[in-house]
């Protein structure tokens, strides 16, 4: 910016705006995390991971492309992994189609760890999330986050793209 040029600076309402939304982008992560960590023993960050993994077909996606799903840097990434490759969740391969990369499968019991954790998690998603708004709400924060999300990834889809939902333990059959 110019020094000659003012700051565009926020108005009262516009402030109390931002707070409320800065408020809202620190402390729903920090309590989501704190749900799962309580009744999974894993963070968010951990369960995004299993979570995108049990969508990806055949339950496997490069590193890399993990990494950039979830806005993490390699590094953490490649923490985040170790730690669920201990526990017996997911499995590291090298890409058969180029051995420059390195594939992340989630296993048959990371699966289940996923299907076991989804409904606590659904539940805080419901209770912080939807359950305060009304349905034209619900559209309304829908249709602002794609607005602003179309101003941060202009190439992006802006969350758009529905992904499967995730497993879900089948009722047994009626006796």
């Amino acid at each position: 910016m110019d020094p000659a040029e003012e700051a565009r600076w926020l108005d009262h309402e516009e402030r109390q705006t931002w707070l409320a939304l800065a408020g809202a982008l620190i402390r729903l992560p920090a309590t989501l995390d704190a749900q799962l960590q309580r009744d999974a023993g894993i963070s968010y960050f951990e369960y995004q991971l299993m979570a995108m993994l049990s969508e990806a077909p055949r339950r496997t996606l490069r590193l890399s492309e993990l990494a950039a799903l979830t806005q993490a840097s390699l590094p953490r990434l490649s923490q985040a992994v170790s730690r669920l490759q201990k526990r017996g969740w997911v499995e590291r391969t090298p890409d058969p189609t180029d051995g420059r990369y390195t594939l992340g499968t989630l296993t048959d019991d990371g699966l289940a760890k996923v299907v076991a954790t989804a409904p606590g998690h659904v539940e805080a998603v419901r209770r912080h999330v939807f359950d305060p708004l009304t349905k034209a709400q619900q559209r309304q924060l829908r249709e602002i986050a794609q607005r602003m999300m179309r101003t941060v990834e202009p190439d992006g889809d802006c969350g758009t793209k529905l992904a499967p939902a995730p497993p879900r333990k089948q009722a047994a059959p009626p006796s």
